[in-house]
């Protein structure tokens, strides 16, 4: 095992490195939040897809095909298709808008009085999404090292916490390209060839299984509409997913980068299943469905090789909780407390906004750190931050992107309804019932419907400015949004 720690080392080492030659690149607050939305193709493609498949989507992908065969594809699949939508129908728009966060896009849409309340409710879901792939290094370093559940996440989220508060998303996005490219190595390049030789091929696999491993609807139809409910729609509102968004240097970068981002998930989707499936037919009696990944790792991967396909996995990991903690620190600063702050002080020009969001991620990264620690279900907090996102903030934000007449006071009653629907199901159901999220979607879009419809239409004058917005004018020269009205 010396070769494979040498090659963890190695990979920890140059996350660091990459946070160090980041951090001189971030002098603006444009340049530390959304790198300074100048993101090719290339990059762009390999970083969004870097952040939506994390450790659920690797481990979890794998454990899944363990359990149910190919459709076990269907969760990854799901977050591949909501990319894809977001790349084809939202992306340019988003783009254009040059905001940092999804409660601005609701407060230069509606007029300024939408952005505490969606704040509150996007910060509690990347603080989630952050501690969740957090917990994950537990999983990993034990399988490296044997070591302590607490020492792995205060090690793991300690490297991610030190690179992200050095550069933001310079240094973020430089080491997700990084991960891009191992995780496409180790996953899809080996491990993927290796697990269905080592299982004797797809004619083994098919003797040696039942045949529901292999029907592409064997998971269940219920459980596919909740993941397309969940994630697909999760995708297109999720503040660390529209933060990559913004990162794009052009509209038609964000649309095609994304397309292709999406269209690597669907691949993905399918080889964690395949894997997991191979793993079945040769460690057939496992305690957990999530041991899958590392059983088969550890047992079946040469020195060396196997050292980078747990590298990939913790690739997997690293970007998405980076991604999910420079979204929540984003959030809290820039919706929470900069409005709260506006309230008793206005000297902004003497804030230095950089210093102020390194602080703020680092201040993020503990709280996320120390919450992992304590947290011991994932699957349940993970459901409830996506309970919250989708069932609170997809009908306002879907809404004013496609629906004129929506109005401030429908989108807040969406976000109240919405949001107290699904914590009151959740109690009433159970947190991993499918009812808090489809009966909370259809409250929060009742609420909005009939909230904007009872209610005086938006201002033209808001909309005015919204229109100028979406077409890519009225930023100012140096690319930073437009002062947001706070009426």
């Amino acid at each position: 095992m010396a070769v494979d720690y040498t090659v963890i080392v190695v990979y920890l080492a140059g996350m660091l490195a990459m946070g160090w030659w980041g951090m001189r690149r971030a002098r603006s607050k444009s340049e530390f939040l959304v790198a300074g939305r100048r993101l090719g193709p290339a990059m762009y493609s390999g970083t969004m897809a870097a952040i939506v498949l994390g450790g659920a989507s690797t481990i979890g992908g794998v454990g899944l095909g363990y359990q149910y065969g190919l459709s076990g594809a269907w969760m990854v699949f799901t977050i591949g298709l909501g990319l894809l939508a977001l790349s084809v129908f939202f992306s340019a728009r988003i783009a254009r808008l040059k905001v940092y966060t999804v409660s601005e896009m609701l407060d230069l849409r509606y007029g300024g009085r939408a952005g505490v309340i969606s704040g509150v409710v996007m910060w509690a879901y990347t603080l989630m999404l952050a501690v969740t792939s957090t917990i994950a290094y537990a999983t990993i370093f034990d399988v490296l090292f044997d070591m302590n559940r607490t020492l792995a996440i205060v090690l793991g989220g300690s490297i991610v916490v030190a690179y992200s508060t050095l550069g933001g998303m310079w240094s973020i996005t430089l080491t997700d390209m990084v991960q891009f490219v191992v995780k496409t190595i180790g996953v899809l390049l080996l491990l993927l060839p290796v697990a269905v030789v080592k299982a004797g091929g797809f004619s083994q696999m098919k003797a040696k299984l039942p045949t529901s491993y292999f029907d592409p609807l064997g998971i269940g139809g219920q459980t596919i509409f909740t993941y397309v409910l969940i994630y697909t729609f999760g995708m297109l509102i999720g503040q660390d997913i529209w933060q990559r968004v913004f990162t794009a240097r052009s509209d038609r970068t964000a649309k095609w980068g994304g397309t292709v981002a999406g269209t690597y998930c669907l691949a993905y989707a399918l080889a964690g299943a395949v894997i997991g499936t191979a793993a079945k037919v040769l460690y057939p009696k496992l305690g957990s469905p999530d041991d899958a990944f590392a059983t088969i790792v550890k047992q079946q991967l040469p020195v060396g090789v196997r050292g980078l396909v747990l590298a990939a996995a913790l690739a997997a990991v690293m970007s998405t909780s980076s991604g999910a903690l420079i979204a929540c620190a984003t959030v809290a600063n820039n919706d929470i407390w900069s409005r709260l702050r506006g309230v008793v002080r206005r000297d902004e020009d003497a804030h230095d906004e950089v210093r102020g969001n390194r602080a703020f991620i680092l201040i993020m990264g503990v709280a996320v750190i120390g919450t992992a620690i304590a947290l011991n279900n994932v699957v349940e907090a993970l459901t409830v931050a996506y309970n919250l996102l989708v069932g609170g903030l997809l009908v306002p934000i879907l809404g004013g992107l496609l629906w004129k007449r929506g109005t401030v006071q429908g989108a807040l009653a969406a976000v109240v309804v919405g949001g107290l629907a699904v914590i009151g199901l959740m109690a009433s159901y159970g947190i991993l019932a499918n009812e808090p999220v489809y009966y909370g979607l259809l409250a929060s879009l009742a609420a909005y419907v009939v909230a904007s419809l009872v209610t005086k239409p938006t201002e033209e004058a808001v909309l005015a400015v919204w229109r100028e917005r979406l077409a890519g004018r009225g930023a100012s020269a140096t690319g930073e949004p437009a002062a947001v009205g706070t009426a």
